[in-house]
C-alpha cells in the first residue's frame, strides 16, 4: 500500500508571513493539530502545530496577531512522497519523532499528509498482514514517537 492510498488530501495551509491567527483558525475550523508552510508555489516551506503556537503565545507574551508563522513553525523538513509505502513513512515518523508528514512531489510541492492516525486505521494484525503496516509496527511507532527526545528534572 502506498502513502497515496491513505493521506488526507483536503489540507489547509498557510503562509510564512502569515500571522498565527491563520494556522490557528484552520486547526479550529478543520478539527487538526497541524497545518503545512508553503511558497507561492505550493511548495513546503515547514509544518506548525498547535503546540509550536500555544508555547509562541506564552513564551512571547503577545497576542497571535502579533506573531508571524515564520518565527514559529519548524523549517526541519520530514516528509514522504505519494508513492512512497505506508511502511516508509511510518520509518520517517519513528526516526523523526513526529506525527505528522507531509505528502510532496519531487519539487516539494504539497499534495496531502499522512498522520499516525491513518496508519493506525489502515494496519491489520500480524496473523493476517504477515508483510507490511501490522498494528505492532504501528504500535511500536507511537513508542518511539512519544519517546523523550531530551531528559526531564
Amino acid at each position: 500500500m502506498n502513502v497515496q492510498e491513505i493521506m488526507t488530501t483536503d489540507v489547509e495551509t498557510c503562509r510564512l508571513d502569515d500571522t498565527l491567527n491563520s494556522p490557528a483558525a484552520i486547526m479550529w475550523g478543520h478539527d487538526c493539530g497541524v497545518v503545512p508552510v508553503v511558497d507561492d508555489e505550493g511548495r513546503v516551506m515547514g509544518m506548525i502545530t498547535d503546540r509550536d503556537i500555544c508555547m509562541a503565545a506564552y513564551t512571547q507574551g503577545l497576542p497571535l496577531s502579533a506573531i508571524r508563522v515564520s518565527s514559529v513553525c519548524s523549517r526541519t523538513l520530514r516528509a514522504c512522497r505519494l508513492d512512497d509505502p505506508v511502511e516508509e513513512a511510518e520509518a520517517i515518523m519513528a526516526a523523526a519523532q513526529v506525527r505528522r508528514l507531509p505528502v510532496i512531489d519531487r519539487e516539494g510541492r504539497l499534495y496531502g499528509v499522512v498522520s499516525l492516525s491513518d496508519l493506525v486505521q489502515h494496519a491489520r494484525p500480524a496473523e493476517k498482514k504477515p508483510n507490511g503496516l501490522s498494528l505492532d509496527r504501528v504500535a511500536a511507532t507511537l513508542a518511539a514517537i512519544s519517546h523523550p527526545t531530551h531528559a526531564t528534572a
